[in-house]
């Protein structure tokens, strides 16, 4: 089945930097567009970022332009974050997902992020 395992999450102090790590399996990576989304405390789960299968087309939230970067290894199945001038808004437990048309498949674990000092 399609599972997602994240990691790479820490402690952070602002303005810090951490890069993000989701392996992907049950499906055929390279043919389909993959995304990040996170969830602070007490809110509902945002997307943060999309990239395209080939990794062409990239598309991030109004929230992390600017900062964060995806990409992907379809070598290794495996799709990053890159997030840069971390803030206390960043703190939240990020998760990977496949992008498709009919919604997201099962979430997985997440890797959280903490950002204080």
């Amino acid at each position: 089945q399609v599972q997602f395992v994240e990691s790479g999450g820490a402690l952070v102090q602002p303005g810090g930097s951490l890069r993000l790590s989701c392996v992907a399996s049950g499906f055929i990576f390279r043919n389909h567009g993959m995304t990040w989304y996170r969830q602070a405390p007490g809110l509902e789960r945002e997307f943060i970022a999309r990239i395209s299968s080939g990794g062409g087309i990239r598309n991030y939230a109004d929230s992390v332009k600017g900062r964060f970067i995806i990409s992907r290894d379809d070598a290794k199945k495996t799709v990053f974050l890159q997030m840069n001038n971390l803030n206390a808004l960043d703190t939240a437990v990020y998760y990977c997902n496949v992008d498709r048309p009919w919604g997201p498949a099962a979430w997985g674990q997440g890797t959280q992020v903490t950002v204080s000092s």
